[in-house]
């Protein structure tokens, strides 16, 4: 669902995986019709590192237990 929400709203992307300063400074980039193709990449990028993250959290999180 993130994913598509990334394609069309890259700004609120960010804000879904608490990041609102990224989230503010896409919605800036966004605003402009050359901007937008840059949002949505950085907007998946971001999703992608925060699923990693999470992955990784809960890997040492079950190793550790």
């Amino acid at each position: 669902m993130r994913l598509i929400i990334s394609l069309f709203f890259p700004w609120l992307t960010f804000f879904t995986i608490g990041r609102p300063i990224a989230g503010v400074i896409c919605l800036v980039l966004q605003l402009t019709l050359i901007g937008w193709i840059p949002a949505t990449i950085w907007a998946v990028y971001a999703l992608s590192q925060y699923k990693t993250d999470k992955k990784i959290e809960k890997a040492l999180s079950q190793r550790g237990a």
